[in-house]
C-alpha cells in the first residue's frame, strides 16, 4: 500500500504513546497474543493540535496504530525514510553502526505492550538478547536497518483506528510526495518534519509521557 493514512480519531492520550485508549495491554497479556507484522507509514503533524504521530498499518485488519512522538524523534524517522543523511551520525545511526561493528543485527522491533497511554517495544537482536526500547526509539532504529516491525495483536486490537476512505487517501499521497522530495531543511527546522504550508511546532513534550 502506497502512502500515508488519515484515520478515525479515538479520543485523546500519549507517546511512545497516542490517546486514550479503550484499554491497556501489559507485557504478559501481549506476550499470548500473536505479533503481526505492521507497516511504518510515516510521521506527521497533525494541523489540528500540532501533535507528531507515526502510524504503523495491520494492513491485515485495516487498522493503523498512531504513537505520539517527539519531534526529534520524528525526525530521525523521516529523514530514514526519505534516504538523508546527515554530515555526522545522528543518535540511532550510530546505535545501527555499533551493532554492525560488534556483529549483531536487529532481527526485528517488537511493539509488546501499552499502559497508560504508553506504548513499550523491545529491540530483539540476532544473538536473542532483548532490550527494552520506547517505541520511537525502535522504530527509528528500524527504519535505518530494514528490520521488520511487528506488534502485539492485542495492542492493534486497543490502539488500532480504522482507516478511512478514498478521500483520506489523497491526504496519504501528498505526504508520500512530501517525503519522496524532502530535502535536510525539512527535517530541522523547530518541531520536527511538517509538510508545506503546516507550521513547525515550537514546543516539545517529553517523548513517551501522558501529556
Amino acid at each position: 500500500m502506497s502512502g500515508l493514512v488519515t484515520i478515525r480519531r479515538p479520543p485523546r492520550a500519549t507517546c511512545g504513546t497516542l490517546r486514550t485508549y479503550r484499554g491497556s495491554v501489559d507485557a504478559d497479556d501481549a506476550s499470548d497474543a500473536p505479533m503481526v507484522p505492521v507497516e511504518v507509514l510515516g510521521v506527521r503533524q497533525q494541523q489540528h493540535d500540532q501533535e507528531i504521530v507515526v502510524l504503523l498499518l495491520d494492513a491485515a485488519a485495516n487498522l493503523a496504530v498512531p504513537i505520539v512522538i517527539g519531534a526529534r524523534e520524528a525526525s530521525a524517522i523521516a529523514m530514514a525514510q526519505a534516504g538523508l543523511v546527515t554530515p555526522r551520525p545522528m543518535t540511532h545511526d550510530l546505535l545501527r553502526d555499533l551493532l554492525g561493528a560488534v556483529g549483531v543485527e536487529l532481527d526485528r522491533v517488537e511493539i509488546v505492550a501499552l499502559d497508560g497511554g504508553v506504548f513499550f517495544a523491545e529491540l530483539v537482536l540476532s544473538n536473542g538478547t532483548r532490550l527494552d526500547s520506547r517505541a520511537s526509539d525502535a522504530i527509528a532504529l528500524a527504519v535505518r536497518t530494514t528490520s521488520p516491525v511487528l506488534c502485539s495483536a492485542e495492542v492493534v486490537a486497543v490502539a488500532g483506528v480504522e482507516v478511512v476512505d478514498v478521500e483520506q487517501q489523497r491526504e496519504v499521497e501528498r505526504f508520500r510526495d512530501f517525503l519522496d522530495h524532502a530535502t535536510a531543511a525539512d527535517f530541522t527546522a523547530p518541531g520536527g518534519p511538517h509538510e508545506p504550508g503546516t507550521p513547525p511546532n515550537g514546543g516539545e513534550r517529553p517523548d513517551d509521557a501522558p501529556p
